[in-house]
């Protein structure tokens, strides 16, 4: 039985969490948006006969962004005891808070057994959260505590990718795990404007990579192309081993928000199956490195 542990995905309480990126109105007005807008479990993380889910590793996923211990509290009584029993959990986190709050309310969220790090979502605002007043005291208290602090920004922002180093190169207990493959361009070959962008993905890594606590998991997909294709993921998965080495690089699924192109199985089943891994290299990228860069006992 091949063990996995999968380090990226969200489950949603639609009755007790906020969830305001999934209503409707607000952003973003994804037209198939309506697929993911529904309670997920453990239960629903269905594999292969051959594969099994050993843990798994829960990003903050809006719950509630002002008090984000609601959203642990929730997992761990919810889900505690559940068939999967192992999980850990990175919680929400604002950068841009004021010191004294932002360390009440990491607090709080150590109290909880399952939380490992953080996250606040950068995206296009990546150089200004990362400039605002508080950014370098509250990255500086998440290495004192020896946390992980997820990145999750277009890679292809060489400007952010610069302050980035700049900030993190310091905080050696601080590790920093690279969200969704730092979004690699995925298009139709022969578009010279996409080769310019893959090229600008591929530098940003290279020097983010000589961070020492730097890792990166490969998961959505589908955030950029609905339809992509194994090939695409299997290039992009070989050329961050090149870039990460097999120690540093994690599969990952992003579910739900998979389902807007296959089934949570059929996923892990590409990893398996078509990405030209051998058996030990997909047990470090499915289960070894999680299992160690995630701190499961």
């Amino acid at each position: 039985m091949t063990q996995i542990i999968d380090p990226h995905l969200h489950l949603f309480d639609l009755n007790r969490g906020d969830y305001q990126w999934l209503q409707p109105s607000n952003p973003p007005f994804w037209p198939d948006k309506a697929v993911i807008n529904r309670d997920f479990a453990p239960s629903d993380l269905a594999l292969s006969s051959t594969q099994t889910l050993a843990g798994f590793v829960h990003i903050e996923a809006g719950f509630d962004n002002e008090q984000p211990w609601q959203e642990i509290a929730w997992l761990e009584n919810a889900f505690g005891n559940s068939h999967v029993q192992k999980f850990r959990t990175i919680a929400c986190a604002d950068l841009t808070l004021e010191p004294a709050k932002f360390e009440q309310q990491l607090n709080k969220l150590l109290a909880f057994s399952s939380v490992v790090g953080v996250r606040h979502i950068l995206d296009e605002d990546a150089v200004e959260i990362l400039k605002s007043p508080f950014a370098d005291s509250n990255l500086n208290l998440l290495s004192k505590h020896s946390l992980i602090f997820e990145l999750q920004m277009p890679i292809t922002d060489e400007s952010a990718v610069d302050l980035v180093i700049s900030k993190l190169k310091a905080l050696s207990n601080l590790s920093i795990i690279i969200n969704h493959a730092g979004f690699p361009p995925l298009a139709l070959s022969g578009d010279s404007s996409n080769e310019a962008k893959y090229k600008r993905w591929r530098n940003s890594l290279s020097l983010l990579a000589q961070l020492p606590n730097a890792f990166i998991k490969c998961s959505g997909w589908e955030m950029g192309v609905r339809q992509y294709i194994a090939q695409q993921v299997a290039e992009v998965v070989q050329e961050l081993i090149g870039i990460f080495g097999e120690e540093k690089v994690m599969l990952a699924s992003n579910f739900p928000l998979t389902l807007f192109t296959r089934s949570y199985k059929e996923l892990w089943q590409l990893y398996q199956d078509q990405l030209g891994l051998n058996a030990l290299q997909f047990e470090r990228l499915a289960y070894r490195n999680a299992k160690r860069i995630y701190r499961f006992g």
